[in-house]
């Protein structure tokens, strides 16, 4: 595995890995600021960002940036989340030099005109309507927002329609001076490409980037809680949750597995038991969210009015018996899907190039393959009992749509893994 890592003396760090059975390349500025970066009157600002960076350029207007890269036969793209943005494209190895450049000049040099920003405004106001029309993904906004009551990383990454048609050209440029830094960043390539290449052209293209320390984030405080709208539905949306851990603790990857022996798959406790066997839900599916400093884990599922007591009670039965008994067979297969995910990884530009600038973020170096095997492999029973206990001894969240109601509130999740 040719992983090269160079600190360029602005702080940024780019990051490659030559795949050389692949024509093509993935290339990248991952930037550690995300929804939670944001200060009470920034609420989805950093998502209007990502929005607008493809807008236009004092170079190349909105057409000339997409024209550039699909011409190359290539595509670009970019995502928001609680702690990163990226933005990205796929191309031809040879055209990765090229991407950098239109990535540093959206990046670096865009005009943030106010006609395009206005109506940027209507195209995300119709993307939280669709969020507000979809309940599986609105119950997860109403999670996160009950798990971290008043703070930013509990907060829906769209934002609200009021404060985004709010925000104002310096609103745009004030955050990103004060997060879009170099040493926050990183740059990310994989499949065809010349570690040597990538590193010139960042270096070149980027060197207008602040070189000013990352500005340091609000820890976070989960709290746990009790969210419910009661929405007239064909089905009741519920999450439970526990506070889980973060990214670089010691007890990440033991977090992973249980929540893969709960409920990762189709021979998980949860599905054999909620879906084979009683029938309560389609599909009933656990979670592990890692954070900088924090985590959660639960399960999430979709039931008919009347079951979703009974469900949430198995549920959550199944869950408290897999910290107590989880057996061998169990943790070998949980182990095999762990190493089966980070191979696959693996095999696709486009998934390594992001896990590198994560974990260079979040670790600050990028594991070899053997260091993570070696991680799981080590992993035993007890390390993973453990996990499971320390989760489940945290507050409860809940969260529902739909005949909210049905759903048992914290106190009763409480007593049932207690």
């Amino acid at each position: 595995m040719t992983v090269e890592v160079t600190t360029l003396p602005s702080g940024l760090r780019v990051v490659t890995h030559a795949m050389p059975e692949l024509e093509t390349a993935s290339v990248g500025f991952w930037v550690g600021a995300g929804a939670r970066d944001e200060r009470g009157d920034e609420h989805g600002l950093s998502h209007l960002i990502e929005h607008m960076a493809f807008k236009g350029t004092r170079a190349r207007d909105a057409r000339a940036i997409v024209e550039e890269i699909e011409s190359a036969g290539g595509d670009l793209n970019a995502a928001t989340s609680v702690e990163f943005t990226t933005y990205n494209a796929r191309v031809l190895g040879g055209d990765a030099p090229m991407v950098i450049d239109i990535l540093s000049d959206i990046l670096t040099d865009s005009v943030f005109d106010e006609a395009e920003l206005a109506r940027e405004k209507g195209v995300i106001t119709q993307e939280i309507g669709e969020v507000n029309d979809t309940p599986d993904d609105l119950v997860f906004d109403l999670f996160g927002e009950a798990a971290y009551p008043d703070q930013a990383i509990g907060r829906p990454i769209l934002g609200t329609p009021a404060r985004v048609k709010a925000f104002k050209k310096a609103d745009i440029l004030a955050y990103l001076d004060r997060h879009y830094a170099a040493p926050a960043a990183v740059v990310a390539a994989a499949g065809a490409v010349d570690h040597k290449t990538i590193v010139e052209a960042a270096s070149r293209n980027f060197s207008a980037l602040s070189g000013k320390a990352a500005t340091p984030r609000e820890k976070a405080r989960y709290e746990g809680g009790d969210a419910r709208v009661t929405r007239k539905l064909e089905q009741t949306q519920i999450v439970v949750g526990f506070e889980s851990v973060g990214f670089g603790h010691k007890d990440a990857y033991a977090a992973h597995v249980f929540a893969n022996i709960a409920g990762g798959g189709m021979s998980s406790r949860l599905f054999q038991e909620v879906r084979e066997k009683r029938g309560l839900a389609y599909s009933i599916d656990s979670f592990q969210w890692s954070y900088a400093d924090t985590g959660l884990f639960g399960f999430c599922a979709a039931a008919a009015h009347g079951d979703v007591a009974e469900l949430c009670d198995v549920a959550l039965d199944c869950v408290a018996q897999c910290a107590a008994d989880l057996t061998e067979a169990e943790l070998r297969r949980a182990k095999a899907q762990m190493k089966v995910s980070l191979l696959t990884a693996l095999e696709s530009a486009g998934a390594r190039a992001d896990q590198m600038a994560r974990q260079l973020m979040a670790l600050g170096h990028v594991p070899t393959r053997a260091e993570i095997v070696e991680k799981i492999d080590a992993l035993t029973i007890e390390g993973v009992r453990a996990a499971g206990v320390a989760a489940l001894k945290t507050p409860p969240t809940v969260a529902a749509l739909g005949q909210a109601k049905k759903a048992p509130g914290p106190e009763r999740v409480k007593s049932r893994v207690g």
